[in-house]
């Protein structure tokens, strides 16, 4: 009987927790699959149409194009990203004065909202008086158009991904005091230096921690939004022309949102769904090969 109670008092106070699941969460996925089949224009009657969304789907070229641009913006995000975040981390693992400072200055970017971090950087690369032009003219170089230019506005945005690499440089310091310090010791003893140890210790420990922020940093550059939505506006009025910063995100928004196809847009997200899913199975396939696991 006692241990009744305690059950049912468990499932009571996980109650509220469990009615958010079902009504935002797992209620909109089930319905977002049963949509995917169906055309539906919100204010009209849903109609049954099978596979046809997805039929119409692989005969879309915007379809390709915004896949295209998010997988460009995603090739140069995610190693980026994972670069910076790696650099400043071993910068800043020195045991030198101030170092949480930095640490914390460098961390900042990271928790200033979306939309403001955008608005700054469509102020860095304005073409006229942005202070990446006016910079690269002090030595003598013509900056680009960056957003209005169809060659530099997704190399731009994913630039940007550079300013809020704290996240990757927490988690790799927090895996960088993990490494037993008595390899560093050997390898000096053995007359190795800085690089060779880096290469051959740093690196091989940090593989699973690379191996995690790689699965995490891919599955949100392919989710890309806010940036394309405000920095590059898809190709369409302010930005670059010819869909050039069209991601597929905002591809999907612009199906479900302003033009009210939900059933379609439900299609497309379910893809998306299936490319990451895909994705990160094959980097599971291969972490056998680069991941390396300390035995003890």
């Amino acid at each position: 009987m006692r241990r009744r109670k305690k059950n049912i008092a468990g499932y009571l106070f996980i109650l509220p927790w469990l009615i958010g699941f079902c009504l935002f969460t797992a209620g909109p996925i089930l319905f977002s699959i049963f949509l995917s089949f169906h055309e539906w224009h919100i204010f009209d009657k849903m109609k049954w149409i099978g596979i046809e969304n997805y039929k119409k789907l692989f005969a879309d070229p915007l379809f390709y194009h915004s896949l295209k641009v998010t997988f460009y913006y995603a090739a140069i995000s995610v190693p980026v990203g994972l670069v910076v975040g790696l650099f400043l981390a071993v910068l800043l693992y020195q045991k030198v004065k101030g170092t949480s400072v930095f640490r914390t200055i460098f961390y900042i970017p990271s928790i200033v909202p979306v939309v403001a971090t955008a608005t700054l950087w469509i102020w860095i690369y304005n073409p006229e008086y942005g202070i990446l032009n006016f910079l690269l003219a002090k030595i003598g170089v013509r900056g680009p158009d960056w957003l209005y230019s169809t060659k530099w506005v997704v190399p731009a945005i994913a630039f940007m991904n550079a300013w809020t690499a704290g996240p990757n440089m927490i988690i790799y310091l927090a895996s960088l005091e993990d490494i037993p310090k008595v390899y560093w010791d050997a390898a000096k003893v053995d007359g190795t230096n800085s690089w060779q140890r880096f290469w051959h210790i740093t690196i091989p420990f940090l593989s699973p921690t690379t191996f995690f922020l790689l699965i995490t940093n891919v599955m949100g550059a392919l989710q890309t939004f806010a940036q394309a939505y405000i920095m590059g506006g898809g190709g369409r009025g302010f930005g670059a022309p010819a869909n050039a910063s069209l991601f597929y995100c905002l591809y999907l928004y612009e199906q479900g949102w302003s033009w009210f196809n939900m059933g379609y847009a439900s299609s497309l997200s379910w893809v998306l769904t299936l490319i990451i899913f895909t994705l990160t199975l094959i980097i599971f396939k291969t972490s056998n090969k680069w991941v390396y696991y300390e035995r003890s």
